[in-house]
């Protein structure tokens, strides 16, 4: 069994419960949120977090923390195999900044994926690999539905091609009630003309649900900051220039506003100028296709580590590739400032 912390219990955390238990080899061991954590070696039910349940601090094996994820790790680190990070991206650095603290602050050696969205999280989590690689850490980033499931859809698709001309990523999300997903909705509120990180951080729910009544509960999100550019790009598939991201969220219907697509636009080796396109079942929901796909991941991040492959890597890095030498034997080499300059 695969002996899973999940850090953030909000709609996608939650989600991941309930996915947890429907694969066989993952258990469910511990969860922190924002007020405290819960560990518990025989394992926690999905059945246990119902919507009136505030914090995991209220679970009977809970505890109330003002570091909950430090003193988690610190606690209980070495009885966990592997992490889903289900946190907000808000700040931008704060994956980085939390991933630096559990390597270096506590006993956790293992591995951990997460469904980064934006391309400045991603970049800065490049200058991490060699303290995980020190620490005994493999980390995969990307791993949700968009950077993740799509993305190494987009990896796979390229093989066909000896030029990628265009990559075009379009998803449809729909969720009964944006309060379920509160840091998924602000997260995408900050691509929005005039919007950005720091304003959405200082929006009250109220101007959240405000913002989301003149919107007719729908946001359209067109040419996106998402991390399926430097995926891409790091595994050599194509420059990030000719990656576009976009999509409509309806957080008041559960029915998606429009079918989820990846389309790849490419010239064969001989010379046929052609495209693929991909299509994501309408029935399956955002958990389904972000929380099954970080699975999976994990499961492969698990053998890998097994086989002492450490570091940092992404869902991409899993997939073929479409040369002997990706923009990661770059990255590799160069330094964080140059990372982010790119």
């Amino acid at each position: 069994m695969i002996r899973i912390a999940i850090l953030g219990a909000g709609g996608l955390g939650r989600g991941m419960a309930t996915v947890i238990e429907a694969r066989k080899g993952f258990q469910l061991v511990a969860l922190a949120d924002r007020l405290g954590y819960a560990y518990n070696p025989k394992g926690i039910a999905s059945s246990v977090l119902g919507r009136d349940l505030e914090s995991v601090a209220d679970l009977p094996e809970g505890l109330t923390s003002d570091e909950a994820i430090l003193d988690l790790m610190q606690a209980h680190g070495d009885q966990i195999d592997a992490i889903f990070m289900a946190l907000p991206n808000l700040p931008v650095d704060f994956f980085a900044k939390t991933i630096e603290q559990i390597a270096t602050e506590t006993p956790f050696q293992g591995v951990v994926v997460d469904a980064l969205k934006r391309t400045k999280a991603v970049e800065l989590l490049l200058p991490l690999n060699e303290l995980l690689q020190e620490q005994n850490i493999t980390y995969v980033t990307g791993c949700g539905a968009t950077p993740g499931f799509l993305t190494t859809v987009a990896a796979v698709a390229a093989q066909s091609f000896a030029e990628i001309t265009a990559i075009d990523i379009y998803f449809g999300v729909g969720v009964d009630g944006w309060e379920k997903y509160r840091a998924t909705v602000r997260e995408d509120i900050l691509h929005l003309p005039g919007y950005n990180a720091e304003i959405v951080a200082a929006m009250s729910d109220d101007d959240i649900k405000a913002l989301l009544d003149e919107r007719g509960g729908i946001i359209e999100l067109v040419n996106m900051e998402h991390a399926d550019d430097i995926i891409l790009e790091l595994a050599g598939v194509c420059d990030r220039s000719k990656i576009t991201v976009g999509g409509k969220v309806d957080v008041r219907h559960a029915k998606k506003p429009c079918s989820t697509t990846v389309t790849m636009k490419g010239i064969t080796a001989f010379g046929q100028t052609t495209q693929h396109q991909f299509i994501v079942g309408d029935e399956t929901t955002m958990v389904d296709n972000v929380c099954g796909p970080a699975l999976g991941f994990m499961a492969r991040a698990v053998e890998m580590h097994n086989n002492d492959l450490t570091g940092l890597y992404t869902s991409a890095d899993l997939m073929p590739k479409t040369s002997a030498e990706g923009m990661r034997l770059k990255a590799n080499e160069l330094g964080r400032e140059e990372l982010l300059s790119l």
